[in-house]
């Protein structure tokens, strides 16, 4: 008996290393599911990025779906995704709404300049108070959110021109099918 519990204890220690294994290779590490999918949008109150004296409420943007991209101008994937939403941005038949995500105003507005602004609205989060509310783990997320203010779909990472044809566009189409 006791010649067993080492055997049992090394059988269930190899076991759990394979699992692990198995887990890492299988699965997608950048999928995490929000619990904020069917959900109202948070309620917010931020500044225009390029009128901070204008503020943009989750009220404000009723009416229509858009797409809440979080970038920041210090995030390096999102330098790789903004090619992606110069030439698909416009395509997507809705608003492109940036969120500027714990940034300094002056380097977002710079980073815009340089690199082309492929949104019809950015508003800002310097401290990025309002982002928890939304679950943002880092940039760039985007969500997707239909006229009535209900999160749809959450991508973390940045959006490819895979993403957005094989998930986002169908996701974009069904909102649109409910849209009135």
């Amino acid at each position: 008996m006791k010649r067993l519990i080492p055997f049992l204890v090394f059988v269930l220690l190899v076991g759990l290393f394979g699992f692990g294994i198995w887990w890492n290779t299988w699965h997608d590490a950048r999928y995490v599911p929000s619990p904020l999918i069917d959900k109202p949008a948070p309620d917010f109150a931020l500044p225009k990025l390029d009128a901070p004296e204008q503020t943009v409420t989750r009220a404000s943007l009723l009416g229509k779906p858009y797409l809440l991209n979080v970038f920041g101008s210090w995030c390096v994937a999102c330098a790789e995704e903004h090619p992606v939403l110069m030439t698909d941005g416009r395509r997507l038949g809705i608003a492109l709404v940036g969120y500027d995500y714990k940034d300094a105003p002056d380097n977002a507005r710079a980073w815009l300049r340089d690199r082309g602004n492929p949104y019809d609205l950015v508003i800002a989060d310097q401290p990025g108070r309002t982002a928890i509310d939304f679950g943002v783990y880092g940039a760039p997320e985007s969500f997707l959110i239909d006229a009535k203010g209900v999160i749809r779909y959450k991508h973390i990472g940045p959006l490819t021109p895979e993403v957005i044809a094989q998930e986002l566009q169908p996701a974009i189409a069904a909102v649109k099918r409910e849209t009135p």
